[in-house]
Protein backbone atom coordinates (compact mmCIF):
# COMPACT_ATOMS: atom_id res chain seq x y z
CA UNK A 1 0.00 0.00 0.00
CA UNK A 2 2.91 2.47 1.16
CA UNK A 3 4.65 1.52 -1.90
CA UNK A 4 1.87 2.30 -4.07
CA UNK A 5 1.20 5.51 -2.74
CA UNK A 6 4.61 6.43 -2.54
CA UNK A 7 5.03 5.50 -6.56
CA UNK A 8 1.98 7.77 -7.25
CA UNK A 9 3.59 10.71 -5.88
CA UNK A 10 6.57 10.01 -7.38
CA UNK A 11 5.02 10.16 -10.89
CA UNK A 12 3.60 13.35 -9.96
CA UNK A 13 6.59 15.07 -9.00
CA UNK A 14 8.80 13.50 -11.81
CA UNK A 15 8.65 12.75 -15.26
CA UNK A 16 9.06 9.35 -17.11
CA UNK A 17 11.36 9.74 -19.92
CA UNK A 18 12.25 7.02 -22.61
CA UNK A 19 15.08 7.74 -25.06
CA UNK A 20 16.05 6.38 -28.28
CA UNK A 21 19.33 7.63 -28.49
CA UNK A 22 20.35 6.39 -32.56
CA UNK A 23 23.79 6.93 -34.52
CA UNK A 24 21.42 8.95 -37.26
CA UNK A 25 18.42 10.07 -34.97
CA UNK A 26 17.56 11.16 -31.66
CA UNK A 27 13.86 10.26 -30.39
CA UNK A 28 12.14 11.05 -27.08
CA UNK A 29 9.33 9.97 -25.70
CA UNK A 30 7.59 11.53 -22.07
CA UNK A 31 5.06 9.48 -20.14
CA UNK A 32 1.24 11.16 -20.62
CA UNK A 33 2.51 13.24 -23.79
CA UNK A 34 3.78 10.31 -26.48
CA UNK A 35 6.48 10.96 -28.78
CA UNK A 36 7.34 14.62 -28.47
CA UNK A 37 11.20 15.33 -30.48
CA UNK A 38 12.33 13.17 -33.19
CA UNK A 39 15.57 15.28 -34.24
CA UNK A 40 18.79 14.13 -35.66
CA UNK A 41 21.75 13.24 -33.47
CA UNK A 42 23.89 16.50 -34.77
CA UNK A 43 25.59 18.69 -32.53
CA UNK A 44 27.85 21.37 -33.83
CA UNK A 45 30.81 22.62 -31.48
CA UNK A 46 33.23 25.54 -31.57
CA UNK A 47 36.71 24.16 -31.48
CA UNK A 48 38.01 27.73 -30.72
CA UNK A 49 35.74 27.73 -27.59
CA UNK A 50 34.43 23.80 -27.26
CA UNK A 51 30.89 25.39 -27.16
CA UNK A 52 28.10 23.82 -27.88
CA UNK A 53 27.13 25.67 -30.70
CA UNK A 54 23.49 23.91 -31.94
CA UNK A 55 21.82 20.54 -31.45
CA UNK A 56 19.78 18.37 -33.42
CA UNK A 57 17.50 19.56 -36.89
CA UNK A 58 19.74 22.66 -36.74
CA UNK A 59 23.25 21.45 -35.91
CA UNK A 60 22.25 18.82 -39.25
CA UNK A 61 21.85 21.75 -41.23
CA UNK A 62 25.28 23.17 -40.86
CA UNK A 63 27.12 19.92 -42.08
CA UNK A 64 29.26 21.36 -44.95
CA UNK A 65 28.17 24.49 -44.25
CA UNK A 66 30.60 25.95 -41.18
CA UNK A 67 33.60 27.95 -41.05
CA UNK A 68 36.88 26.00 -40.08
CA UNK A 69 36.28 26.45 -36.42
CA UNK A 70 33.00 25.05 -36.23
CA UNK A 71 32.41 21.06 -36.77
CA UNK A 72 28.91 19.20 -36.72
CA UNK A 73 29.56 16.01 -34.78
CA UNK A 74 27.94 12.94 -34.96
CA UNK A 75 28.55 11.78 -31.13
CA UNK A 76 27.22 8.15 -31.68
CA UNK A 77 29.03 5.85 -33.83
CA UNK A 78 27.63 2.72 -34.56
CA UNK A 79 25.27 3.08 -31.24
CA UNK A 80 27.63 3.36 -29.08
CA UNK A 81 29.28 6.71 -27.65
CA UNK A 82 32.47 8.50 -29.30
CA UNK A 83 32.62 11.40 -27.82
CA UNK A 84 31.37 11.33 -24.04
CA UNK A 85 30.92 14.88 -23.20
CA UNK A 86 29.35 16.06 -26.69
CA UNK A 87 26.83 13.16 -25.72
CA UNK A 88 26.31 14.58 -22.37
CA UNK A 89 25.57 17.34 -23.74
CA UNK A 90 22.96 16.31 -26.74
CA UNK A 91 21.69 13.89 -23.42
CA UNK A 92 21.16 17.97 -21.70
CA UNK A 93 19.40 19.18 -24.58
CA UNK A 94 16.89 16.60 -24.75
CA UNK A 95 16.06 16.24 -21.32
CA UNK A 96 15.81 19.94 -20.96
CA UNK A 97 13.36 19.52 -24.04
CA UNK A 98 11.61 16.79 -22.37
CA UNK A 99 10.83 18.82 -18.88
CA UNK A 100 9.84 22.16 -20.72
CA UNK A 101 7.05 19.84 -21.97
CA UNK A 102 5.99 18.95 -18.78
CA UNK A 103 7.70 20.52 -15.70
CA UNK A 104 8.43 18.64 -12.59
CA UNK A 105 9.70 18.93 -9.31
CA UNK A 106 12.72 16.27 -9.58
CA UNK A 107 15.28 15.19 -12.19
CA UNK A 108 13.32 12.39 -14.34
CA UNK A 109 13.36 8.81 -14.59
CA UNK A 110 15.05 7.85 -18.35
CA UNK A 111 14.83 4.83 -20.01
CA UNK A 112 17.23 4.58 -23.19
CA UNK A 113 17.69 2.26 -25.74
CA UNK A 114 20.78 1.20 -26.49
CA UNK A 115 22.05 -2.17 -29.69
CA UNK A 116 22.39 -5.81 -28.43
CA UNK A 117 25.60 -6.46 -27.44
CA UNK A 118 27.12 -3.43 -26.06
CA UNK A 119 30.01 -4.00 -23.58
CA UNK A 120 30.06 -3.10 -19.82
CA UNK A 121 31.99 -0.10 -20.21
CA UNK A 122 29.64 1.21 -23.37
CA UNK A 123 26.81 0.96 -21.19
CA UNK A 124 28.19 2.72 -18.27
CA UNK A 125 29.42 5.32 -20.10
CA UNK A 126 25.24 5.93 -21.49
CA UNK A 127 24.41 5.42 -17.83
CA UNK A 128 26.51 8.05 -16.63
CA UNK A 129 26.23 10.59 -19.38
CA UNK A 130 22.44 10.65 -18.97
CA UNK A 131 23.28 10.95 -14.91
CA UNK A 132 25.25 13.81 -15.26
CA UNK A 133 22.39 15.13 -17.79
CA UNK A 134 20.05 16.00 -15.20
CA UNK A 135 18.53 12.06 -14.52
CA UNK A 136 17.41 11.11 -11.16
CA UNK A 137 17.18 7.26 -12.76
CA UNK A 138 18.29 5.38 -15.56
CA UNK A 139 17.71 2.10 -16.88
CA UNK A 140 19.58 0.82 -20.12
CA UNK A 141 17.27 -1.63 -22.71
CA UNK A 142 18.50 -3.38 -25.75
CA UNK A 143 16.80 -1.99 -28.86
CA UNK A 144 15.17 -5.15 -30.51
CA UNK A 145 13.86 -5.56 -27.23
CA UNK A 146 12.28 -2.34 -26.93
CA UNK A 147 11.22 -2.43 -30.19
CA UNK A 148 9.72 -5.77 -29.79
CA UNK A 149 7.65 -3.82 -27.29
CA UNK A 150 7.18 -1.23 -29.21
CA UNK A 151 5.37 -3.35 -31.93
CA UNK A 152 3.37 -5.02 -28.72
CA UNK A 153 5.22 -8.51 -29.63
CA UNK A 154 4.48 -11.07 -26.98
CA UNK A 155 8.34 -11.21 -25.28
CA UNK A 156 7.18 -11.99 -22.23
CA UNK A 157 5.55 -15.74 -23.08
CA UNK A 158 7.41 -19.09 -23.93
CA UNK A 159 7.48 -17.95 -28.32
CA UNK A 160 9.93 -16.82 -30.35
CA UNK A 161 9.91 -13.42 -31.97
CA UNK A 162 12.23 -12.42 -34.33
CA UNK A 163 13.33 -8.83 -34.70
CA UNK A 164 15.70 -6.93 -37.20
CA UNK A 165 15.93 -3.08 -35.83
CA UNK A 166 17.78 -1.39 -38.63
CA UNK A 167 18.87 1.97 -37.85
CA UNK A 168 21.06 4.41 -38.81
CA UNK A 169 24.38 3.01 -37.38
CA UNK A 170 23.45 -0.41 -36.77
CA UNK A 171 21.22 -3.41 -37.49
CA UNK A 172 20.05 -5.42 -34.55
CA UNK A 173 19.00 -9.05 -35.53
CA UNK A 174 17.65 -10.71 -32.25
CA UNK A 175 15.37 -13.38 -31.23
CA UNK A 176 13.17 -13.13 -28.37
CA UNK A 177 11.59 -15.07 -25.91
CA UNK A 178 10.01 -15.47 -22.23
CA UNK A 179 11.72 -11.81 -21.57
CA UNK A 180 15.09 -12.36 -22.70
CA UNK A 181 17.56 -12.37 -26.15
CA UNK A 182 18.01 -15.86 -27.30
CA UNK A 183 20.34 -15.35 -30.45
CA UNK A 184 21.15 -12.15 -31.56
CA UNK A 185 23.77 -10.16 -34.39
CA UNK A 186 24.35 -6.35 -34.43
CA UNK A 187 25.84 -5.32 -37.83
CA UNK A 188 26.98 -2.03 -38.39
CA UNK A 189 25.39 -2.40 -41.96
CA UNK A 190 22.34 0.31 -41.83
CA UNK A 191 21.54 3.77 -43.29
CA UNK A 192 24.54 5.27 -43.19
CA UNK A 193 26.52 2.45 -44.69
CA UNK A 194 24.26 2.40 -48.05
CA UNK A 195 24.85 6.06 -47.91
CA UNK A 196 28.21 5.49 -48.23
CA UNK A 197 28.41 3.19 -50.60
CA UNK A 198 25.94 5.56 -53.07
CA UNK A 199 28.94 8.00 -52.27
CA UNK A 200 31.22 5.77 -53.24
CA UNK A 201 29.39 4.38 -56.23
CA UNK A 202 28.67 7.52 -57.61
CA UNK A 203 32.20 8.58 -57.30
CA UNK A 204 33.98 5.70 -58.96
CA UNK A 205 30.79 5.16 -61.95
CA UNK A 206 30.26 9.20 -62.61
CA UNK A 207 33.32 10.23 -61.39
CA UNK A 208 31.68 12.97 -59.26
CA UNK A 209 31.76 14.02 -55.25
CA UNK A 210 28.73 14.41 -53.45
CA UNK A 211 28.11 15.37 -50.14
CA UNK A 212 26.77 12.91 -47.43
CA UNK A 213 22.95 15.05 -47.22
CA UNK A 214 22.61 14.31 -51.21
CA UNK A 215 23.22 10.37 -50.33
CA UNK A 216 21.14 10.15 -47.92
CA UNK A 217 18.53 12.18 -50.36
CA UNK A 218 19.40 10.19 -53.33
CA UNK A 219 18.31 7.30 -51.01
CA UNK A 220 15.23 8.44 -49.62
CA UNK A 221 14.32 9.41 -53.21
CA UNK A 222 14.68 6.55 -55.29
CA UNK A 223 16.27 3.58 -53.40
CA UNK A 224 14.93 -0.16 -53.84
CA UNK A 225 16.08 -3.48 -53.26
CA UNK A 226 13.48 -4.71 -56.28
CA UNK A 227 12.83 -3.49 -59.67
CA UNK A 228 10.20 -1.99 -59.95
CA UNK A 229 7.76 -1.20 -63.20
CA UNK A 230 9.71 1.71 -64.54
CA UNK A 231 12.81 3.20 -63.87
CA UNK A 232 13.34 5.70 -61.64
CA UNK A 233 15.62 8.49 -62.00
CA UNK A 234 17.07 11.98 -59.89
CA UNK A 235 20.05 14.55 -59.97
CA UNK A 236 23.04 13.95 -58.10
CA UNK A 237 25.00 17.50 -57.81
CA UNK A 238 28.57 17.37 -56.76
CA UNK A 239 32.05 18.27 -57.37
CA UNK A 240 33.69 17.25 -60.81
CA UNK A 241 37.01 15.02 -59.67
CA UNK A 242 38.64 16.10 -62.87
CA UNK A 243 38.03 19.81 -63.13
CA UNK A 244 36.73 20.54 -59.41
CA UNK A 245 33.60 22.07 -60.57
CA UNK A 246 30.60 21.32 -59.68
CA UNK A 247 28.67 18.88 -62.08
CA UNK A 248 25.28 17.51 -62.21
CA UNK A 249 24.44 14.22 -63.64
CA UNK A 250 21.71 11.84 -63.36
CA UNK A 251 21.59 8.88 -61.62
CA UNK A 252 18.67 5.98 -61.58
CA UNK A 253 17.32 3.45 -59.36
CA UNK A 254 19.05 0.64 -61.05
CA UNK A 255 22.51 2.64 -60.35
CA UNK A 256 21.05 2.74 -56.98
CA UNK A 257 20.46 -0.66 -56.51
CA UNK A 258 23.45 -2.06 -57.54
CA UNK A 259 25.12 0.36 -54.99
CA UNK A 260 23.77 -1.07 -52.14
CA UNK A 261 23.40 -4.51 -52.74
CA UNK A 262 26.31 -5.87 -51.12
CA UNK A 263 24.95 -4.45 -48.34
CA UNK A 264 21.94 -5.79 -48.56
CA UNK A 265 23.27 -9.13 -49.13
CA UNK A 266 25.47 -9.04 -45.69
CA UNK A 267 22.26 -7.96 -43.62
CA UNK A 268 20.61 -11.14 -45.29
CA UNK A 269 23.27 -13.44 -44.38
CA UNK A 270 23.72 -11.95 -41.14
CA UNK A 271 19.83 -12.58 -40.75
CA UNK A 272 20.80 -16.29 -42.04
CA UNK A 273 22.91 -16.43 -39.55
CA UNK A 274 20.98 -15.85 -36.27
CA UNK A 275 18.53 -18.24 -37.51
CA UNK A 276 21.37 -21.07 -37.80
CA UNK A 277 21.91 -20.63 -34.24
CA UNK A 278 18.21 -20.49 -32.86
CA UNK A 279 16.87 -23.49 -30.79
CA UNK A 280 14.60 -25.41 -33.26
CA UNK A 281 11.33 -25.13 -31.10
CA UNK A 282 11.57 -21.18 -31.28
CA UNK A 283 12.71 -21.87 -35.02
CA UNK A 284 9.41 -23.34 -35.60
CA UNK A 285 7.37 -20.27 -33.65
CA UNK A 286 9.45 -17.85 -35.85
CA UNK A 287 8.48 -19.88 -39.06
CA UNK A 288 4.45 -19.66 -37.95
CA UNK A 289 5.17 -16.13 -36.64
CA UNK A 290 7.01 -14.25 -39.52
CA UNK A 291 9.88 -11.59 -38.53
CA UNK A 292 9.32 -8.33 -37.72
CA UNK A 293 10.93 -5.06 -38.98
CA UNK A 294 11.82 -1.76 -37.07
CA UNK A 295 13.78 1.39 -38.19
CA UNK A 296 14.77 2.94 -40.98
CA UNK A 297 16.07 0.47 -43.05
CA UNK A 298 12.41 -1.30 -42.57
CA UNK A 299 11.33 1.36 -45.15
CA UNK A 300 13.51 0.74 -47.77
CA UNK A 301 11.41 -0.67 -50.22
CA UNK A 302 11.24 -4.08 -51.66
CA UNK A 303 13.51 -5.23 -48.70
CA UNK A 304 10.52 -6.94 -46.84
CA UNK A 305 10.10 -8.58 -49.77
CA UNK A 306 13.80 -10.15 -51.11
CA UNK A 307 13.82 -11.40 -47.20
CA UNK A 308 11.10 -13.36 -47.20
CA UNK A 309 12.18 -14.80 -50.48
CA UNK A 310 15.64 -15.62 -48.53
CA UNK A 311 14.14 -16.79 -45.94
CA UNK A 312 11.25 -18.53 -46.63
CA UNK A 313 9.41 -16.89 -44.28
CA UNK A 314 7.08 -14.16 -43.51
CA UNK A 315 8.50 -11.05 -42.74
CA UNK A 316 6.19 -8.13 -41.48
CA UNK A 317 6.83 -4.19 -41.32
CA UNK A 318 6.02 -2.55 -37.89
CA UNK A 319 3.83 0.16 -38.42
CA UNK A 320 5.51 3.63 -38.09
CA UNK A 321 8.74 1.68 -37.63
CA UNK A 322 11.16 4.80 -36.94
CA UNK A 323 9.25 5.09 -33.66
CA UNK A 324 9.18 1.19 -32.56
CA UNK A 325 12.23 1.69 -30.22
CA UNK A 326 11.29 5.18 -28.35
CA UNK A 327 7.54 4.02 -28.08
CA UNK A 328 9.02 0.14 -26.75
CA UNK A 329 10.87 2.76 -23.81
CA UNK A 330 7.64 4.44 -23.45
CA UNK A 331 5.39 1.03 -22.60
CA UNK A 332 8.56 0.05 -20.40
CA UNK A 333 8.07 3.39 -18.25
CA UNK A 334 3.98 2.98 -17.88
CA UNK A 335 4.37 -0.83 -16.82
CA UNK A 336 7.55 -1.08 -14.94
CA UNK A 337 7.09 -3.79 -12.66
CA UNK A 338 6.12 -6.32 -15.50
CA UNK A 339 9.49 -5.00 -17.82
CA UNK A 340 11.70 -3.97 -15.16
CA UNK A 341 12.97 -7.86 -15.04
CA UNK A 342 14.38 -6.92 -19.11
CA UNK A 343 16.32 -4.23 -18.36
CA UNK A 344 20.18 -3.97 -18.94
CA UNK A 345 21.39 -4.77 -14.83
CA UNK A 346 23.40 -1.77 -13.37
CA UNK A 347 26.91 -2.87 -12.21
CA UNK A 348 26.41 -0.83 -9.04
CA UNK A 349 23.16 -2.67 -7.87
CA UNK A 350 24.53 -5.96 -8.57
CA UNK A 351 27.43 -5.10 -6.20
CA UNK A 352 25.57 -3.76 -3.52
CA UNK A 353 23.30 -7.31 -3.44
CA UNK A 354 26.55 -9.51 -3.01
CA UNK A 355 27.88 -7.37 -0.50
Amino acid sequence: MFKEKLEQWTRVLRNDIGIDLGTASMLVYVRGKGVILNEPSVVAVNQKTGQVVAVGQEAKNMIGRTPPHIVAVRPIVDGVISDFEVTEEMLHYLLNKAQAVSKKMLGPRVVVGVPSGITNVETRAVRDATRNAGASEVHIVEEPMAAAIGMHLPINEPLGNMVIDVGGGTADIAVISLGGVVSAKNVNIAGDRLNNDITSYIRSEFKIVIGEKTAESIKIAICSVLPGGCPIETQARGRDLITGLPREVVVTDSDIREAVSHSIERLIEATKEVLEITPPEILSDIMHRGIYLAGGGALLKGFAEVLEEEVKMPVYIADDPLTCVVRGTGIILEKFESFKDILIADENDISNKTH
